[in-house]
């Protein structure tokens, strides 16, 4: 069943959906005949020689420059041409399809004054699956994402290029192969199609829904820790994060003692301290923080995935023009900067706890880099290293964006909002946090092997998700294989599937 674009009920779910999974979508009744109202209104201004900002004047700095006729015909095909700036590699097809997606969303409000024709056309790409190639880089986050979206606008053209069945395709013949009519570009057409904060919203909607699955491994990863480490679980009582209040981390601590159910730590057989460190009994507080963070960027997000990014924007029951600013991306890059710092917040957060696995001080008897022959071998000593690089880099990622403005279009576009930097970074943060996160489970693993309490359910069969990738340490081997299948298997969320198949799901 197709999933319906009316402007006001995309959310991130179903955007990963559309983009990840490529289901079919549909263009409600209601928002074409929106689309085909505003369309008519914008046309009978047009007649009416009404100035209208990239409609029939310049844009940016040439935004006084009033077009005549003849040039409002031929206007739209080259400012696509001049805006299809971008630069580097193509951008996955996922974040393609998610920005094509976005855009038939802001259409649907018919606020835009694009032809349905192009819409719909918008429609059949992601249908057939014919996805426009889109440099990587280029965008500044206002007017919107201007140098990748235009790339999409191309096609509308019968130029550019497109993947289609595994083919890079020049953009005509793809279109062709798959059997979808160029609808060319008229007056507004090409400004509608590229005047908004698509690309940032749609690649921060994917990556929220994947931090927000590493994070409930983060929890399950934290669960082995505390086992191998003998935890006092006094601090995941819910009823002490009740007390203060926070929703993220009361879900964190129910999941993590969800984790740990039918575990000798919650019998009083085992031995514990009084109070451990701040490592392992802050861990909801932090994990939380960062679930709260995650919830308030994804409100921020679907805000603007139902909301009319666009300008300038006809309101056709006032049959007015409005010209503004929607198109700026801080309202989403801001929330998205402040997810770069959770991430790496939550990473160094697991690089402590591994730590305290492979020190002999702090590892409750362990043997030293859970290794059985210190001196001779040295077990996970070199795995820390490799967690500590990947944080590093996380941290210099996390310097916010978003405040890293530089004046573009002779300053006219004095503030922009660089949120496609922010996404960028917001890749790698995370591709990162998934080798540190992997590291850590591959050492609670290791230290879990020497002790001989029974262990929570959830917590076992991580483990068991665990060995079945990476052998135990018993005599010292080249991790690098290790690491990389570990770092694939966080990626891939075997160990959470697994995980909620057994004690339900971690949500909260």
């Amino acid at each position: 069943m197709s999933i319906i674009l009316d402007g006001s009920s995309l959310t991130v779910e179903k955007l990963v959906r559309i983009a990840r999974n490529k289901e079919q979508v549909e263009l409600s009744k209601d928002s074409i005949e929106r689309i085909k109202t505003c369309r008519a209104m914008l046309e009978e201004k047009i007649q009416a020689h009404e100035i209208m900002y990239g409609v029939n004047t310049g844009i940016g700095e040439f935004s006084e420059v009033v077009l005549n006729d003849d040039q409002v015909k031929q206007f739209q095909r080259y400012l696509i041409y001049n805006h299809s700036a971008g630069i580097g590699e193509p951008m996955p097809i996922e974040y393609v399809r998610g920005a094509i997606a976005g855009r038939i969303n802001v259409h649907a409000h018919g606020n835009s004054g694009c032809r349905p024709e192009i819409t719909l056309t918008l429609v059949e790409m992601l249908n057939k699956d014919c996805i426009p190639v889109v440099c990587e880089k280029g965008s500044v986050g206002a007017c919107g994402d201007l140098a990748p979206m235009s790339q999409i606008a191309l096609l509308m053209m019968g130029e550019g290029e497109a993947f289609y069945k595994g083919e890079r395709l020049p953009g005509k013949e793809a279109f062709e192969k798959a059997g979808i009519k160029i609808p060319g570009l008229q007056a507004r057409d090409g400004l509608a199609t590229i005047n908004g904060s698509n690309f940032i919203t749609a690649i921060s909607a994917l990556q929220l829904y994947d931090i927000n699955r590493w994070l409930k491994q983060a929890e399950i990863a934290a669960a082995m820790s505390l086992e191998a480490l003998l935890a006092n679980m006094k601090p995941y009582d819910v009823r002490l994060h009740k007390l203060r209040g926070f929703s993220g981390a009361i879900r964190s601590a129910n999941s993590i003692k969800k984790c740990i159910e039918g575990s000798d730590l919650l019998s009083g057989k085992l031995k514990i301290k009084v109070q451990d460190a701040y490592s392992m009994r802050s861990t909801p507080q932090v994990i939380g923080a960062a679930h709260d963070a995650v919830a308030y960027a994804k409100s921020q997000v679907e805000i603007e995935l139902n909301g009319v990014g666009d300008n300038p924007i006809f309101i056709p029951e006032d049959k007015v023009t409005l010209t503004g600013a929607n198109f700026q991306g801080t309202p989403v890059s801001l929330p998205m900067d402040m997810i770069s710092a959770a991430v790496t917040m939550v990473s160094v957060l697991s690089e402590r706890r591994m730590n305290r696995l492979n020190n002999p001080a702090l590892s409750v008897g362990l043997p030293a880099f859970l290794t059985k022959g210190a001196g001779m071998f040295s077990g996970l000593m070199l795995s820390q290293y490799t967690a500590d690089t990947l944080i590093v880099e996380q941290r210099i990622l996390s310097n916010p964006a978003s405040i890293q403005s530089i004046p573009a279009a002779a300053d006219q576009e004095d503030f922009v909002s660089m949120g496609m930097n922010t996404a960028i970074k917001n890749s790698q943060i995370l591709d990162n946090a998934y080798g540190v996160l992997g590291i850590e489970f591959m050492a609670a693993a290791q230290a879990l092997d020497f002790r001989e309490h029974q262990t929570g359910k959830g917590v076992e069969k991580a483990k068991e998700v665990i060995r079945r990738y990476v052998d135990f340490l018993d005599i010292d081997r080249p991790l690098y294989s290790d690491h990389n299948k570990m770092k694939e298997l966080v990626k891939s969320c075997e160990i959470l599937e697994e995980v909620e198949r057994v004690i339900g799901s971690l949500e909260g």
